[in-house]
C-alpha cells in the first residue's frame, strides 16, 4: 500500500467518526432542525466517503459518479422536509 491509499484510509477513519457523532445529533438532538442539520451532514460526509474509497479501489470515476447521484438525491430529499417543515403543502 503507498503511503496516499494509508492517508485516505485514515482520513476514511475519521470521516466514520464524524458520522457516528452526527447520529447522535441526528437521533437526540433538540430540535427538528438540529435532526435535518445532523441528516445534512452526514450525506455529506457519505459522498465523501464514497469518494475517498473510489481512490483506494482505483475507480474513482465510477463511485464519483454515484456520490453526484447520492448528493442529488440528498438535496431532493432535504428540500422536501424543509417545505414539510415550513408548513407548505407539496
Amino acid at each position: 500500500m503507498s503511503l496516499v491509499n494509508i492517508t485516505f484510509i485514515i482520513l476514511m477513519v475519521s470521516i466514520l467518526a464524524c458520522i457516528v457523532m452526527m447520529l447522535q445529533r441526528l437521533f437526540h438532538g433538540p430540535t427538528a432542525f438540529d435532526r435535518m442539520n445532523g441528516l445534512g451532514v452526514i450525506g455529506a460526509d457519505t459522498i465523501l466517503m464514497l469518494v475517498l474509497f473510489g481512490y483506494v479501489d482505483g475507480r474513482p470515476d465510477m463511485y464519483v459518479d454515484i456520490g453526484i447521484s447520492y448528493g442529488m438525491l440528498g438535496f431532493i430529499g432535504s428540500v422536501i422536509i424543509a417545505k414539510y417543515l415550513g408548513g407548505n403543502k407539496l
